[in-house]
């Protein structure tokens, strides 16, 4: 099964590398095709918002190279940044959430496909995908590598889109409704993947850490001068000078 879908990686990629060489011919910016990509997404939300389940997968197949296109153009151009790279994440995340809220208001507003558990679960699908690119992220600027489990970004645009295309409605609907529970449970599962890994990286870097504290140096204590001519005074001065981690006496006044 890897092995297939490294394949059909393989083929889109040779699929799109002309469209690719057209836009470089063109002199579109990178950035560009992030920004149309993300249109079409909320775009295909839209659609599936209306209830055209299966025309909304179908345009969001066709438009789904951009989340290829954008990096493969950036690479050969030699216009690959950091801001580049965090305005594809970031849009990414709306293309993301605007598909499933646009499933959400279907299930919200279909009169004969309304469901108020798969409206639910639509929304905590919004939520798990979140989560899924910001546990990497955060993880990320800890240092620590946390690109586990096994729905990521290709996986949720396959499962957004192709399933969709091909059934539209069948079965009454149970067919877009499994696949809504599905992407929903296996972002939330690789979000749980990430925090634990992430928790053993760190976990294991902290044992080499020594949890005793540092010894103190000695303190002295400074005594101001007694009158020893005057009438006795309650209290006596306490020990000028203290090893480090041996109880101090403390001067008794009052």
């Amino acid at each position: 099964m890897k092995r297939l879908w490294e394949w059909l990686k393989t083929a889109y990629v040779d699929l799109v590398d002309p469209i690719a060489t057209l836009l470089i011919r063109y002199r579109v910016h990178p950035n560009v095709i992030t920004t149309l990509g993300t249109c079409c997404s909320v775009a295909g939300g839209v659609i599936y918002g209306f209830g055209h389940i299966r025309t909304g997968g179908w345009f969001l197949a066709a438009t789904a190279l951009f989340d290829v296109l954008d990096g493969t153009v950036a690479r050969r151009t030699g216009r690959s940044s950091v801001f580049g790279a965090f305005y594809d994440s970031t849009l990414d995340r709306v293309a993301d959430a605007a598909v499933l809220g646009g499933l959400a208001v279907f299930y919200a507003t279909s009169p004969r496909h309304a469901h108020v558990g798969l409206l639910v679960i639509a929304l905590a699908g919004v939520i798990g995908g979140f989560l899924v690119s910001y546990t990497r992220a955060r993880a990320e600027a800890l240092g620590v590598n946390a690109k586990v489990g096994f729905m990521q970004r290709p996986e949720r645009v396959v499962l957004l889109s192709a399933p969709q295309a091909l059934f539209g409605l069948a079965l009454n609907g149970w067919v877009l409704g499994s696949i809504v529970v599905l992407l929903t449970i296996s972002s939330w599962v690789t979000a749980i993947q990430r925090v634990i890994a992430v928790y053993r990286a760190t976990a294991s870097a902290s044992l080499g850490v020594d949890a005793h504290p540092t010894t103190l140096p000695p303190a002295v204590v400074s005594i101001p001068s007694l009158d020893l001519t005057g009438p006795p005074r309650l209290g006596r001065p306490a020990t000028v000078t203290a090893a480090a981690g041996t109880p101090r006496p403390i001067l008794d006044v009052k």
